[in-house]
């Protein structure tokens, strides 16, 4: 699953901590994450789980709005993108893929995948050296259920 969101929407204010105090307008950021768990049917809430002391963690503490696209078995190269560390804007990550703009986030959304949601954070939860974002959904964006699901296990990708 990449998620993707663009740190010129939704501010949420201070984050506490402030190792990244600035992050200019319209700067697509975007990570591949393991795994995005359903929490509640009603409301209809997700979570995901990030390194406290990461970059992305930080700029969403201030971020409420988000987007996650669930990708396909054929996107094992744009995970791949998402994942490698020093990794440039998302922008760049998503060139030649398909993708847009979801119409209630701005956030950055690749297409061709299995499902994609627009999110809005709605609580924060420290644990550890990690912290819970439980999000909103706001929308769904797509879903392609005729498409399998990209599945890591034991550090490969593999069919279901």
């Amino acid at each position: 699953m990449v998620f993707g969101f663009s740190p010129g929407r939704g501010p949420r204010g201070p984050g506490g901590g402030g190792l990244y105090p600035f992050v200019p307008p319209r700067h697509d950021l975007g990570v591949t994450v393991s795994a995005l768990m359903s929490v509640s049917a009603d409301p209809p809430l997700v979570l995901v789980s990030l390194t406290s002391r990461g970059y992305l963690a930080e700029v969403l503490l201030r971020q409420d709005l988000w987007a996650a696209s669930l990708l396909s078995s054929g996107q094992a190269a744009v995970a791949s993108r998402f994942a490698t560390a020093g990794r440039p804007s998302a922008r760049h990550l998503v060139a030649g893929v398909p993708h847009h703009r979801g119409p209630r986030t701005s956030a950055l959304i690749v297409g061709g995948g299995v499902a994609a949601l627009e999110l809005e954070t709605v609580r924060v939860i420290p644990a550890g050296d990690h912290t819970l974002f439980v999000a909103g959904v706001l929308a769904v964006d797509y879903v392609t259920p005729t498409v399998d699901p990209l599945v890591r296990l034991r550090g490969r990708y593999r069919p279901v």
